[in-house]
């Protein structure tokens, strides 16, 4: 389950051999939600709105990288981290 960013109390990861469609995963206060690379929630129940809206900018700021990291993830390849929201 390696880690690719934190910020403000969220950990975002990308587990290896996931499933398509391309996505990642936040979780925050001990709940947890999937995530498209756009930053829409796919599934889950992360239910505060500060969180969300953070990582939808996040998201929204980092497509490339995670796309990249996607990438990697299938290749086997090793995942970088991705900078967090100042």
């Amino acid at each position: 389950m390696p880690i690719i960013s934190t910020f403000f109390g969220i950990v975002i990861r990308m587990y290896y051999q996931d499933h398509a469609p391309p996505h990642f995963h936040a979780e925050h206060q001990g709940q947890h939600a999937t995530f498209e690379f756009s930053g829409q929630p796919m599934a889950g129940g992360l239910t505060s709105g500060t969180a969300l809206r953070l990582i939808r900018e996040w998201a929204a700021a980092h497509q490339t990288e995670l796309a990249a990291n996607w990438a990697n993830m299938e290749a086997g390849k090793a995942l970088e981290r991705i900078e967090p929201l100042d």
